[in-house]
């Protein structure tokens, strides 16, 4: 996704201007993960390799908080024109001023100001400081529980319908990737992910978190048919794929499927994601989710320790 542009002066406070559509990954994108089938070799992939913005986030629920306008919008399309006219009287790229400079100097007081250096993947987090995460105004539940209106509709009569129950995400596919050194030896970077994440380890490290008998909700990029039916000793499990009638009409790729995933999950009364963001999570491994870019042996077993 391209960076959100981080606008001054459009509404004499500071807007985003959000890209009206974004790129989707075809690795990430596979219907499979939406439509189990028992050919597990099946590669069938949602057809656009985009879509619009607004598909998947509510943009004017969004500026509830901080004003954002998309990138093609006949207000962004006014501002550029007219800032084009007016040349450096009436624009200014500022990546690299400080924030004293803007908020000190005439030369800012009164153009419009432009900053590309938001991060693509949490600007909506860089509002204050990003190199000071206790002051960031925004938690990094903002932007999951600002799902596009179909998306939220279609989240809350799945949660209905779930009733009183807990959840797990499971990461695996594009996290267990590993690679051999040169001694030939298998290495990854998230070493206890694989083992962390399978069935048996899974009821081991949950029966603490959740008790025997409760739903509990998975979303996981697992294509495997029947991965997790170990865990139907202790649980009753729920995926998507059994709300295969309200998700169908809506669900256009993985992303919205994923981001509808991520509201049910936030409303169940337990919910253990696969590696911690903070420490408060409970989390099925322990290994972290920074990339720490050293490649480790990964473990299968674990020795000495009991459930």
């Amino acid at each position: 996704m391209k960076s959100a542009s981080w606008i001054n002066q459009l509404f004499q406070h500071i807007t985003f201007v959000m890209p009206s559509r974004m790129c989707l990954n075809p690795i990430h994108n596979k219907k499979g993960i939406l439509h189990w089938s028992s050919n597990s070799t099946t590669e069938e992939r949602w057809g656009d390799s985009s879509c619009a913005m607004d598909s998947l986030y509510d943009v004017d629920l969004i500026s509830d908080t901080v004003p954002v306008i998309l990138d093609n919008s006949e207000m962004w399309h006014h501002v550029l024109a007219t800032s084009m006219k007016l040349g450096s009287r009436g624009v200014a790229h500022v990546e690299g001023v400080s924030r004293t400079d803007l908020k000190e100097k005439s030369l800012y007081s009164n153009i419009l100001l432009i900053n590309r250096t938001a991060s693509p993947l949490s600007w909506f987090a860089e509002c204050k400081d990003r190199k000071n995460h206790s002051s960031i105004l925004l938690p990094y539940s903002f932007l999951p529980s600002m799902a596009a209106e179909k998306l939220r509709h279609a989240a809350k009569k799945i949660k209905v319908l779930l009733g009183d129950y807990d959840a797990i995400h499971v990461r695996r596919g594009d996290v267990l990737k590993t690679r051999k050194d040169r001694f030939g030896v298998d290495r990854s970077l998230h070493p206890h992910l694989d083992r962390d994440t399978r069935p048996e380890f899974i009821l081991c490290r949950i029966g603490k978190w959740v008790q025997r008998g409760r739903t509990l909700f998975i979303a996981s990029n697992e294509r495997t048919p029947g991965f997790f039916s170990p865990l139907a000793v202790r649980y009753k499990l729920a995926y998507s794929s059994n709300y295969s009638s309200i998700l169908d009409p809506v669900i256009e790729n993985n992303y919205q499927l994923f981001m509808i995933e991520r509201l049910i999950m936030m409303g169940a009364k337990t919910f253990i994601k696969t590696m911690k963001e903070d420490d408060t999570d409970l989390s099925l491994s322990d290994d972290p989710k920074k990339n720490t870019k050293k490649w480790e042996i990964p473990v299968y077993t674990r020795d000495n320790e009991e459930c």
